[in-house]
């Protein structure tokens, strides 16, 4: 299985990094809502929209939120920080109620359990990550971002994996992912530690500004966003007795199961880097 994992996520890793250094803003920003309205697709699934029609309508939702956000961004011309702020603010505000659902799981559930709620949830995880993405894309050096963004969901992924695996007693979570642990997660954010280290000494020199202890902040709370974009799908997955949101992907499952950390990580690293002055 491991294996498998690999094999896909390597091509995977690579035409995504690759597109973000050279291909245009308009064709990723196009390619990335193809990929969300495939999401969205998914998640009907999770939210128990079983007819065609029900399946197609919530898909063509997810697209005209995503295209009244880049309305509202001037067609994607006008990023500004003070425009893109309030949303990204009130979209990490939104993942700490998400916070508050898996810690209080299955008791929490009273609160969304139902085809509007898991629709709306839907709606919350994919859409705004779009508009981090799209923002990502339209700032200086988005190429180098985009690889960081990638390389910190990776590296508190990998690290929580063999870490749990050699040492994991304590479920983070057992409830909602029996198999992750305190350990794993642990291990997972001192692995991102170092890759923040990393990432500081290797910024350049336009970026003195930036403190060590900026970094690491923005850095660490993309991962912690990353694990939170996990178990909230896992969640959903859980109530929706769904255990991968399709075969899409080889080794993965759904398209879903490899975007659920990148959909909280997104947003709060877009933010990281305004609140910072990237």
């Amino acid at each position: 299985m491991l294996k498998q994992r690999v094999l896909t996520a390597i091509p995977m890793a690579g035409a995504f990094l690759a597109g973000a250094y050279w291909l245009p803003t308009p064709v990723l920003a196009a390619i990335f809502l193809v990929i969300i309205a495939l999401g969205a697709w998914e998640w009907s699934l999770l939210a128990g929209l079983t007819p065609l029609r029900s399946k197609v309508l919530y898909v063509l939702l997810v697209i005209a939120c995503a295209g009244a956000l880049y309305r509202y961004a001037g067609d994607g011309q006008s990023f500004t920080r003070e425009l893109v702020q309030p949303v990204l603010g009130l979209t990490c505000l939104w993942w700490c109620f998400a916070l508050l659902w898996v810690r209080s799981f299955p008791a929490s559930a009273g609160l969304w359990d139902s085809r509007l709620g898991r629709s709306l949830i839907g709606v919350l995880i994919l859409v705004p990550a779009w508009f981090a993405a799209l923002y990502l894309l339209n700032i200086e050096a988005r190429g180098a971002v985009m690889v960081a963004l990638v390389l910190i969901v990776a590296t508190a992924d990998i690290g929580a994996y063999f870490t749990g695996k050699a040492f994991g007693r304590h479920a983070l979570s057992p409830q909602v992912s029996p198999g992750k642990t305190w350990e794993g997660f642990w291990g997972g954010v001192l692995a991102v530690a170092v890759l923040a280290v990393a990432i500081w000494s290797l910024l350049p020199e336009r970026f003195d500004h930036l403190s060590l202890v900026a970094v690491l902040v923005v850095v660490l709370a993309t991962a912690f966003a990353s694990v939170l974009g996990d178990l909230t799908v896992s969640m959903v997955k859980r109530v929706g007795g769904v255990k991968d949101s399709s075969s899409m992907l080889p080794g993965h499952g759904g398209l879903l199961d490899r975007l659920d950390s990148l959909c909280a990580a997104a947003p709060t690293f877009a933010l990281g880097l305004v609140m910072v002055g990237f």
